[in-house]
């Protein structure tokens, strides 16, 4: 239970796995456009109806330059098959997907389902949106309509806690990672080649990353020994427990001893900054880290000036290890531990994404002209038959079963197009990202080809993380409109002190003074905002 409440407030986003417990199976039936809401919703495959319904939803990155459209996609043209409903699909901006959402609520013109993160990035939490006519309240559609999910949630009260509202109200389809192996995907990645080189070990302290960093400064010749993304916030990457937990803290709020603490506002963040300064001074960060995004990082790896950065297994040391082979062949990178101060100590934070993950969800919109058809779509993904095809693709095409083992072909890992299996894998599954479905972690076990990044999980996951982090609360509409408000400043200051700290525009000294204007812009508000959200969750 406690490993399934775990949750990342800050982050971002990728994992995968195969369902604990039984998934649930497809009940037989009839179509839709005869089928009233009061019937029980048993649903046969493909539904016969004659209606197409319209979906708003961002192109996954993966595809970026390979598809320009849903409807270009394998996937999204079997799913329409599969399930009998035909698709119309519109999909935002990439990188603008709030602001095209929030353009198309204000126009009223509404697609019938949604795909977006109603419990994070809306204005008032997925409540409001209930309230202010946008997407509707699905219990009793999903009472009568979906059966596939309703018996998933039934045999995993765990998650079906985690995906609906203080007030009971579920509000989208969601997607859960259906193992804890797929909640882990993120951490510091090192070339073990040059500690080898240099007869230095895979860096478990602070003290043993500061040496390994110099020595590729000083030995390897590395302009940037450290880097990382810096986009869209600053340091970005460095919140989620890399370094910053290595004092006791992260970026964001967590819950210790009962208690709901910030952790900009702690001593061990003005620790953190203390050190960077220190690093960025003596050359050991990346001297452009102010402003460094994935073309940067990918840069640096290929042409020797970077030692170590932090990322995922599959999109980190995936993208990066033939990056690094392409200049030197024996070349490596590995997963080294979250760090620690004392050698032996288990760090207090990392990556750990809860089995709930907000993105992905898909809402149907109160301007839906058949609900009832849409959430018959929808729950395909939560039976048998839609969880292979979710996770896997078509037998026969993108995977043959061996043994019992659904095992992808070349056509996703040897793509003859020379996609990466990352993209492959996204044309024709939903498996590497997210969706309305349960992850399953076979899909995993074969993206990461590499036994770096399968060890990688591994070595990550040896944290305290699920102690400290808070489950997926939600505030109440006014709480979260009050608490938006006070963070957008507070986090605006973070920023600011981050930065001007770090890159010596002003002394460490100044911390305390920033620490003043938290209070002073309500943070403890924001805490007790946090306190009474999570009290409600716990009595759920």
């Amino acid at each position: 239970m406690k490993k399934m409440l775990a949750s990342t407030v800050a982050v971002m986003m990728m994992g995968t796995t195969l369902i604990a417990c039984s998934t649930p199976t497809e009940t037989k039936t009839t179509n839709t456009d005869t089928q009233s809401s009061a019937a029980a919703a048993a649903v046969s495959y493909p539904i016969k109806t004659s209606k197409t319904l319209t979906y708003w939803g961002e192109m996954n990155g993966n595809l970026t330059g390979v598809k320009t459209s849903h409807s270009e996609v394998p996937f999204f043209q079997e799913w329409q098959k599969k399930t009998g409903v035909p698709l119309k699909f519109t999909a935002p901006p990439t990188g603008q997907v709030k602001e095209a959402l929030n353009v198309m609520l204000a126009s009223g013109d509404l697609p019938d389902m949604i795909e977006y993160n109603f419990l994070t990035d809306f204005p008032g939490g997925p409540e409001k949106a209930i309230k202010d006519g946008y997407i509707l309240k699905l219990n009793d559609l999903i009472d009568k309509n979906a059966p596939n999910l309703k018996k998933y949630l039934k045999e995993h009260p765990e998650i079906d806690k985690l995906i609906k509202t203080d007030n009971g109200s579920y509000y989208a389809f969601p997607f859960i990672r259906g193992d804890e192996y797929l909640q882990v995907f993120q951490g510091p990645i090192i070339r073990k080649d040059w500690l080898d080189e240099l007869g230095l070990p895979v860096p478990e302290t602070i003290d043993e990353w500061t040496a390994a960093l110099r020595a590729f400064k000083e030995k390897k010749g590395a302009a940037a020994p450290l880097s990382f993304v810096s986009k869209p916030r600053f340091f970005n990457e460095s919140y989620n427990g890399a370094f910053l937990g290595a004092f006791g803290v992260n970026r964001n709020f967590y819950i210790e001893n009962g208690d709901i603490k910030f952790g900009p506002a702690e001593s061990g963040f003005k620790d953190y900054l203390t050190l960077f300064r220190q690093w960025y001074q003596e050359g050991l960060l990346d001297k452009n880290i102010a402003t460094a995004d994935t073309k940067a990082i990918d840069g640096g790896f290929a042409s020797g000036a970077t030692g170590a950065s932090i990322g995922n297994a599959g999109g980190g040391i995936g993208k990066w290890q033939p990056l690094v082979q392409g200049k030197n062949p024996k070349a490596q990178l590995v997963a080294a531990p979250y760090p620690v101060l004392k050698k032996g100590d288990t760090p207090k934070f990392g990556q750990r994404a809860s089995a709930f993950d907000s993105g992905g969800m898909v809402a149907i919109s109160t301007k839906a002209k058949d609900p009832a058809l849409a959430v018959q779509l929808l729950d395909y993904g939560y039976g048998d038959e839609g969880h292979m095809f979710f996770n896997f693709g078509n037998e026969g095409v993108s995977y043959n079963t061996e043994n019992g083992y659904p095992k992808y072909t070349d056509l996703l890992l040897k793509n003859p197009d020379k996609l990466a299996p990352a993209q492959a894998i996204s044309l024709y599954t939903r498996g590497s990202y997210n969706g309305p479905f349960v992850q399953d972690k076979r899909y995993a076990e074969q993206f990461f080809t590499m036994a770096t990044q399968r060890e990688a999980v591994n070595v990550w996951k040896k944290t305290d993380a699920n102690k400290y982090s808070l489950p997926p609360i939600t505030p109440t509409p006014e709480e979260s409109s009050e608490f938006a408000k006070i963070m957008t400043d507070v986090n605006t200051l973070v920023d600011e002190m981050t930065l001007k700290i770090i890159l010596g525009n002003e002394k460490v000294d100044q911390f305390d003074s920033y620490v003043a204007k938290m209070k002073s812009l309500k943070l403890d508000r924001a805490i007790e905002i946090q306190k009474a959200a999570n009290d409600r969750f716990n009595k759920r």
